[in-house]
């Protein structure tokens, strides 16, 4: 079974690993985003996907436009009996999906959050459950034919890096079942009534005010460690807990000092603070912070 893979994030690569480690599949070429400027140095790095095919031997194509006719017209030349999509970050022209069944790998129970960032969006929203969607990609966003879905529930407590990893492997594993099983499988029209989308993730999307502790809480599950959580005034949560959800409070307003952290007020409810990262400054423990700003009870943080 020949496979072109697509693909970038460590989402892709341990797929993509998956199927390497598989005896009757050959990977006989890898499509990733071109390689990009990463940290304050901008050193230009190579997507992890690349990384593990350079590794192995396999070709590796870095096209800035999927849709240009000579990158195009370059992959109808490669044999392969089907195209593997996971986070690969370009939507695939028709006459690329028209080469072999295209396989698309999406990280939420579709219809619902169809876009670049379903699973911090299932953590921002506090779902209980998530899964992966094998489907048969077509032209528009993932909105193929559904081929199978796996579930899993969400801890009430889950970091995005935790469920991304038990995602991921999800992934891996139904990948596996989809190609070997192809032609058991009855593709589904998804019912597009029930469609959400969810959009890239920005820097400015980790700003958060003292208004809902659960959303904070929320926002600071599906965030860390990027973009992460900033107080306008640019103090970062970098470890926080939710207090609780009841009751009513001035906002930012520190209720209680503990030996290791703070309880502030929300509008709703109130949250526990434990480490902050000032701007252009090192992280420390909540304490050291407001005792170098002179905050006690009562005062509001900032």
């Amino acid at each position: 079974m020949k496979i072109i893979f697509m693909g970038t994030p460590e989402y892709a690569k341990e797929i993509l690993q998956r199927l390497l480690d598989t005896k009757n599949i050959e990977v006989v070429a890898v499509y990733t985003q071109p390689d990009k400027p990463v940290g304050r140095k901008k050193v230009m790095t190579a997507p992890e996907v690349k990384i593990l095919a350079c590794a192995n031997e396999i070709p590796v194509y870095q096209p800035n436009r999927l849709r240009e006719s000579a990158v195009v017209q370059e992959l109808l030349k490669i044999e392969c009996d089907y195209i593997i999509v996971a986070a690969y970050g370009q939507i695939l022209p028709r006459e690329i999906l028209d080469h072999a069944p295209c396989i698309n790998l999406h990280a939420s129970i579709l219809p619902q959050y169809r876009g670049a960032s379903p699973i911090q969006q299932t953590l921002l929203n506090a779902d209980k459950q998530t899964g992966v969607t094998a489907m048969l990609m077509e032209e528009g966003l993932d909105t193929g034919d559904i081929i199978k879905i796996e579930t899993i529930d969400v801890g009430d407590d889950e970091m995005v890096e935790s469920l991304f990893d038990r995602l991921t492997q999800v992934a891996a594993d139904l990948t596996l079942d989809v190609l070997q099983n192809f032609n058991a499988y009855t593709p589904i029209k998804q019912d597009n009534a029930h469609a959400t989308h969810c959009s890239k993730i920005t820097k400015q999307d980790g700003e958060v005010r003292f208004e809902s502790a659960v959303k904070l809480y929320n926002k600071y599950r599906a965030f860390t460690p990027w973009p992460g959580i900033y107080l306008a005034c640019g103090l970062k949560l970098k470890e926080i807990s939710l207090e609780e959800n009841l009751s009513q409070n001035e906002m930012g307003k520190i209720l209680k000092i503990d030996s290791s952290s703070i309880v502030v007020g929300c509008k709703e409810g109130s949250i526990r603070i434990f480490r902050v990262q000032p701007e252009s400054k090192n992280e420390m423990d909540i304490l050291s912070y407001i005792n170098g700003k002179r905050l006690s009870l009562a005062d509001t943080l900032s």
